[in-house]
């Protein structure tokens, strides 16, 4: 039986077991789906020497950016921003690992069914880890204008002490990229003016467990449209699916 998983650590809060089992048992597929939370990075390998029958993988924090240590190609997005979540093994004479962004796809149809009037906001992204890269990538490729935040000095990049009433007044569009307010996490959120927020703002948040962060019911309280990002996951998973069902080229 062919095995597919998803790797990261921790992987408390994940929805793509019941999805993908789900799927495989409705289309009566032949497979599994499995959580493999790997500790180290370096356990990937011994991970897929041991279990041939995995043909592919998600990827999740921490290890957006490091797996790509660990493997032979990147194609499409995941070359351009350096940033993977789909993996797909090949065990011919020997192991070849290509590495994918599927996240892209997610985010850019869940944010744009969502999102209204793109070409006339301007964005705030909250994070700059792998999930940031990907949702920057999507607003550049828009032309949506933006900032990224971070909680570090960084070039370029504001901090949450620069986000006044006037910064989040003028941004109409604010993304939360970061683990902020994931189960089991839920009392935590991104520390912005939230009194400044209106109806004229759009808060959407990459977490999708719990279903509404604190991010989005701070944002909800002050008249803002809100959205989760279960869609995204959705998506991003039948697009790694493809991906893993490819014929070989």
């Amino acid at each position: 039986m062919k095995i597919y998983g998803l790797i990261g650590y921790p992987l408390t809060h994940s929805f793509s077991p019941a999805y993908f089992n789900n799927k495989f048992s409705k289309e009566e597929i032949q497979a599994r789906y499995e959580l493999y939370p790997l500790k180290h990075l370096k356990e990937v390998m011994t991970l897929l020497d041991e279990n041939p029958e995995i043909k592919g993988l998600n990827v999740t924090i921490p290890y957006k950016e490091q797996i790509i240590s660990c493997l032979d190609e990147l194609k499409g997005a995941a070359a351009e921003i350096q940033a993977v979540n789909t993996i797909s093994i090949k065990r011919n004479s020997s192991l070849y690992i290509t590495g994918y962004n599927t996240d892209v796809v997610g985010f850019e149809a869940s944010l744009f069914s969502f999102l209204r009037e793109k070409q006339k906001v301007k964005a705030l992204v909250l994070g700059t880890g792998g999930a940031s890269k990907s949702v920057q990538y999507v607003l550049q490729k828009n032309h949506v204008s933006y900032r990224t935040v971070s909680r570090t000095v960084k070039k370029n990049t504001l901090t949450y002490q620069d986000l006044d009433e006037a910064v989040i007044s003028n941004t109409l569009l604010i993304i939360n990229t970061t683990p902020m307010g994931m189960s089991p996490h839920e009392n935590n959120f991104p520390d912005i003016p939230y009194h400044a927020l209106s109806p004229k703002h759009y808060c959407y948040d990459l977490v999708y467990n719990p279903e509404k962060t604190l991010f989005l019911s701070k944002a909800q309280e002050q008249g803002a449209s809100i959205k989760n990002g279960l869609e995204m996951l959705e998506i991003q998973a039948e697009a790694s699916w493809r991906i893993w069902n490819m014929a070989p080229e």
